[in-house]
């Protein structure tokens, strides 16, 4: 994130979920403050993937979205096995440095796995 103030909100919320994971108060209130900050961004993508992030938090009551895989020799993926806490924690880092190439291309991975959990 670019604004000095959505990095303070997003560090904010990553100290809230290391210590009480998903049920961090006011998480999905934090989560929507911090969309608001990629909406003066005018960044879709990350806007996007904070709204559906909230979204799977209230109607799922956890984060067990299925969008990191691991790659074998024959280039099969497999997903990698990650509890919830550490889930919300990685994309929640990956929002950081959302400008970066890699850390763009895993933010798409995350949007698409929400869209098809929640539609």
């Amino acid at each position: 994130m670019k604004i000095a103030a959505a990095n303070i909100k997003l560090d904010e919320i990553i100290g809230k979920v290391e210590k009480k994971g998903l049920k961090a108060p006011k998480l999905i209130d934090d989560l929507k403050e911090l969309r608001e900050y990629a909406l003066k961004e005018q960044d879709p993508l990350v806007t996007k993937v904070l709204r559906l992030t909230y979204e799977y938090i209230g109607e799922k009551d956890g984060f067990d979205v299925q969008a990191q895989y691991e790659e074998d020799e024959e280039g099969n993926e497999y997903p990698i096995e990650i509890d919830a806490k550490e889930n919300l924690l990685y994309i929640l880092n990956l929002l950081k440095n959302a400008d970066h190439k890699i850390n763009r291309e895993e933010i798409k991975d995350y949007r698409t796995a929400l869209k098809l959990e929640l539609y």
